[in-house]
């Protein structure tokens, strides 16, 4: 559907190929209180910023959730669209409204026939492993020759005692 997908500029003509390549809590990254999905449209980023609290809306409205995989579509078919519009052509990042999030997730559920359709995100790099890639590995996994544990030490005991 929307998390790989070509689409023809508005104002150039040109053809552009988007690819799905990151989701992002963007407090992390930005402190804003939104979750950044990343695009590559042509090979150069494009961020669409969903509103968290879109989350909660959805939740309130009808009981449903977004999943990671439904909020990489939401991004995507948004992209989509303001490329095919000639919306604001260009820029490096979109910032969708909490009505715009929900008006697209209720169709692109519409469109795949419920969440349980929509196609999983894609493998940016089959030949390399997520904890090799960052040099990781989370706690109670097995350690392989170069990977270090996540592992947080336990912190030194520093109380004072008062009589």
């Amino acid at each position: 559907m929307y998390e790989a997908f070509t689409v023809t500029d508005r104002w150039t003509g040109q053809e552009l190929h988007c690819q799905w390549r990151a989701t992002m809590v963007a407090i992390a990254t930005r402190h804003a209180d939104a979750t950044d999905i990343r695009f590559a449209v042509n090979g150069q980023p494009v961020w669409i910023a969903l509103p968290n609290i879109a989350w909660i809306e959805q939740k309130r409205r009808n009981g449903k959730v977004i999943t990671d995989y439904l909020a990489a579509q939401i991004a995507g078919r948004y992209l989509k669209q303001a490329i095919e519009s000639g919306y604001d052509n260009g820029r490096e990042m979109y910032t969708m409204t909490v009505d715009e999030v929900l008006e697209q997730a209720e169709a692109i559920v519409q469109e795949a026939g419920g969440t349980v359709r929509l196609p999983t995100l894609p493998v940016i790099n089959d030949d390399e492993q997520p904890e090799h890639a960052l040099g990781i590995a989370l706690p109670g996994e097995p350690l392989e020759p170069g990977i270090e544990s996540r592992a947080m030490p336990a912190p030194e005991e520093t109380r004072t005692i008062r009589p």
